[in-house]
C-alpha cells in the first residue's frame, strides 16, 4: 500500500492540503509570503508535490523547481521551520499515520537547501 493510500487517497490529501494552505497563508510568521499568491494555485501545487511524494498514481508535480520558485524570496531558516511545524500540526490534526508523518517531514527537511540558503538554518 502506498503512503497516498495509507492516508485515504485524494479526498483525504486534498483536505490536508486545504487545511495546511489556510493555516500557512494566515500565519503571523510566514503568511506575508503568500499575500499576493493565488491560493487555489498554491493548493494545487502543494497537492501535486505531496501526492507525487506519497505515491499517488498519475500525479506529478508540475510547478517550477523549488529553488526557482523560492529563490526570489529571502526565506530564513526559522521561517522554513515554521512552515514545517504547521505541516506537522496539520498531519496530526488529520490523523495521518505516524510513519507517513515521519517520512513526509523528513522529505520536507531534505528540501531545505532548495528553499533557504540561510546559514545556520539547519538543525543539529
Amino acid at each position: 500500500m502506498s503512503r497516498f493510500e495509507a492516508i485515504g487517497g485524494e479526498r483525504a490529501l486534498r483536505a490536508i492540503i486545504d487545511d495546511f494552505v489556510a493555516r500557512m497563508t494566515s500565519d503571523a510568521m510566514i503568511g506575508f509570503f503568500f499575500a499576493k499568491v493565488d491560493r487555489a494555485r498554491l493548493a494545487e501545487k502543494e497537492y501535486e508535490h505531496a501526492a507525487d511524494f506519497l505515491g499517488a498514481p498519475d500525479v506529478r508535480y508540475t510547478g517550477r523547481p523549488l529553488r526557482a520558485a523560492h529563490g526570489p524570496h529571502r526565506i530564513f531558516g526559522g521561517q522554513f521551520a515554521r512552515r514545517k511545524e504547521i505541516l506537522r500540526q496539520v498531519l496530526i490534526a488529520h490523523r495521518v499515520p505516524e510513519d507517513v508523518q515521519r517520512a513526509w517531514l523528513e522529505h520536507v527537511e531534505s528540501l531545505r537547501a532548495e528553499v533557504t540558503s540561510d546559514p545556520g538554518s539547519e538543525c543539529r
